[in-house]
């Protein structure tokens, strides 16, 4: 089976974080996307009252309508620190993958791969899938990636301004996100009276 690994924070997921995927789906020989939210991670700090069952849970709510779509807790399994590359080489051997993984990112993040945890190691086992997370597109340092050998798409779906980080501070100022995450997590969120405060 060809499947594709969605990690993130996912604080809250939203609705551009399923175009994606959905995107994917549709747009490439992948039969399965695994969201897999962080448990802990390296580069982001985590945001008031939320906690990482509360991201998890949410996470279900918005995936379980789609067949093609699973949700993992490697990394709360795990514990400690969500570094990418301790996950992908357990999947590596849960699901007997003999040639790259994919992976989705955005563009904001992949720029920055090279201080991830194991890049050298990156390079030779993943296959990442490129989202624009802002207007421009970063040509140079994606040439530049390139040539230090990391293997990526550049995926032709049209940029989406949604922010886990705006739709945070529009619950904060009491705003409403109904078009901006699944309407079961928007219920979630309401029901467990989240973000409300920093």
């Amino acid at each position: 089976m060809n499947i594709c690994l969605f990690q993130g924070t996912f604080n809250p997921i939203h609705n551009a974080h399923i175009d994606v995927a959905k995107f994917v789906l549709n747009n490439t020989d992948t039969e399965q996307i695994i969201f897999i939210p962080a448990l802990n991670p390296p580069h982001k700090e985590l945001f008031g009252n939320v906690s990482s069952d509360d991201r998890m849970n949410m996470v279900k709510l918005a995936v379980q309508d789609y067949d093609n779509f699973r949700v993992s807790d490697i990394e709360f399994k795990r514990g400690g620190k969500s570094y990418t590359w301790l996950t992908i080489e357990e999947l590596r051997l849960k699901y007997n993958v003999n040639n790259k993984l994919r992976f989705i990112i955005g563009t904001d993040a992949f720029v920055k791969i090279e201080s991830w945890y194991e890049a050298e190691k990156l390079k030779q086992y993943v296959d990442f899938l490129l989202f624009k997370r802002d207007e421009e597109i970063p040509y140079d340092k994606l040439d530049y990636l390139k040539n230090a050998g990391f293997t990526f798409n550049l995926m032709a779906l049209d940029f989406q301004n949604i922010s886990s980080t705006d739709i945070r501070d529009r619950i904060l100022h009491g705003k409403s996100i109904s078009d901006l995450v699944p309407k079961k997590v928007e219920d979630y969120i309401n029901k467990n009276d989240l973000y409300r405060n920093k």
